[in-house]
């Protein structure tokens, strides 16, 4: 099978590119025909045979089909989560967000193992555009994808991002501390958490923690030229054939106010 790349860092964090296509022939419910009004085809087109403009026709249809038939996951909820998750036992001022195999395409192609956060009830589940999921690369991603996404516009946002190990080592189902230090690990993942460069600079603290056998890498940056906020707070693991990646984002307006919650956010994490 040949590996489908995703989006390389840019697009991780920009928007898809619009598709733009001339206006399809009106069906005719009644007659059970096709009418065109004469001056929606061109004179070249006219001169081809009716089989030839069938076919163009029903590609149009096919085209618009593909375009509307988004994946459910991908969709963004127009709902707050505090909606339909359901509370966080050790603290009601949250919900908690488990993932599943309906919820994103590489946890249905076993890529990633199951996940959780807790997220406040105010925030709303974000759009993931079809490109930066890894919908149409799974089973096997050459590039990172975007698995979910969540904000609140007075808070801040937060994205889980899947990286395959192979981009940070060769040694086949490696543990983030196979992997390095915290510290080498940043320097490879932070342009995932800044959605644009990443300087050691902007990183002000690391941390080691240990749940059951898993080892997770937790950070605090400062990061004015991000594309993501100018405050990240990140946690990242490696599990199986990938690095999982949970990245918190505020602005300047967002952060004095959201940095508590944002980081009860980032702690709760585990896969």
């Amino acid at each position: 099978m040949a590996i489908a790349s995703a989006a390389r860092i840019s697009p991780l964090f920009s928007s898809a590119g619009t598709t733009s296509f001339h206006p399809l022939p009106q069906l005719d419910a009644s007659m059970g025909a096709v009418s065109v009004s004469a001056p929606s085809i061109p004179y070249s087109l006219q001169l081809r045979s009716p089989a030839s403009r069938r076919r163009d026709f029903l590609g149009g249809i096919a085209l618009v089909s593909v375009l509307s038939n988004e994946s459910p996951e991908l969709k963004a909820r127009e709902v707050e989560v505090g909606s339909y998750l359901p509370l966080y036992p050790s603290d009601p001022s949250f919900v908690l967000f488990r993932a599943t195999p309906t919820d994103t395409p590489a946890l249905r192609a076993g890529n990633v193992q199951p996940y959780e956060f807790i997220i406040p009830p105010s925030w709303k589940q974000s759009r993931v555009a079809n490109i930066l999921s890894g919908n149409y690369c799974q089973p096997k991603c050459a590039e990172p994808w975007v698995e979910v996404k969540f904000e609140n516009e007075k808070q801040g946002k937060v994205q889980v991002v899947v990286s395959p190990l192979i981009r940070l080592t060769n040694k086949p189902n490696a543990t983030i501390v196979d992997i390095g230090s915290p510290e080498k690990v940043i320097a490879s993942l932070g342009p995932f958490v800044t959605g644009s460069t990443f300087d050691s600079d902007e990183l002000l603290e690391t941390s080691v923690e240990k749940h059951g056998n898993q080892t997770y890498y937790s950070y605090v940056l400062e990061t004015p030229y991000a594309l993501t906020g100018s405050h990240n707070l990140a946690k990242a693991t490696a599990k199986g054939s990938i690095v999982i990646l949970f990245v918190a984002s505020a602005n300047d307006q967002q952060w004095p106010t959201s940095q508590q919650t944002l980081k009860a956010m980032v702690d709760s994490f585990q896969i």
